[in-house]
């Protein structure tokens, strides 16, 4: 039986956990990093610390199995984290921007990141200003928890008078991509990488969203 929650600090150790053990597209990225919070440090512990009214984590009886998290504005948040997050992850990881691309081990991509945080584009603010990650153990995945878990997030982010939500997902990820086509996302803009998607919300705070 699952339930949803707002998440709270006491969640941060399952936040990482789990950004882990789904790090792979989906899959287990569990023995592919030498570090294994340089996921968590990127994609989801700064949103609960952070942007905490728009975190929200699913649970059962063995505890945390999921979680959705979002933001707002996306370029007042990557601000934020430019003044209160990244300045200590950036004394403790060296930046590998000498290292070519294509050379770098999958912590240094991380540690990129850190130094090199992705930039929210100026033509996705006026209507797809918010941006969400939702993570869900296997245990968790299927009937409908998915589902239930971006319409708590949803009604949050309607409630502040944001007006639509993007979000990227990697090529690979094809169940993903398929999942968030049927609430109503459409690409906004696609890459050997995967694909940015957006939706604008329509209706009153908390109904489903849908795309305009």
């Amino acid at each position: 039986m699952f339930t949803i929650r707002p998440a709270t600090p006491a969640d941060l150790g399952d936040f990482y956990r789990i950004c882990l053990e789904t790090g792979d597209s989906g899959l287990d990225a569990t023995g592919l990093y030498a570090d294994p919070q340089l996921l968590g440090h990127v994609y989801a512990a700064p949103y609960l610390l952070h942007a905490p009214d728009f975190a929200f984590v699913l649970q059962d009886e063995a505890g945390a199995a999921g979680y959705v998290i979002g933001v707002p504005d996306s370029q007042a948040f990557e601000a934020t984290l430019d003044r209160e997050w990244w300045p200590a992850l950036r004394d403790r990881y060296p930046d590998p921007a000498a290292i070519p691309p294509a050379e770098r081990s999958r912590d240094q991509r991380m540690m990129h990141l850190i130094h090199h945080p992705h930039r929210t584009p100026d033509n996705l603010m006026a209507e797809y200003p918010a941006h969400l990650h939702i993570d869900l153990l296997p245990r968790a995945q299927g009937g409908g928890n998915g589902r239930r878990m971006m319409d708590a997030l949803f009604g949050a982010l309607r409630q502040a008078g944001v007006p639509g939500v993007h979000l990227g997902v990697g090529a690979r990820n094809e169940r993903a991509q398929a999942f968030y086509r049927r609430l109503g996302f459409t690409d906004l803009s696609r890459g050997d990488w995967g694909a940015t998607m957006g939706l604008r919300f329509t209706g009153g705070a908390g109904e489903p969203g849908t795309s305009a």
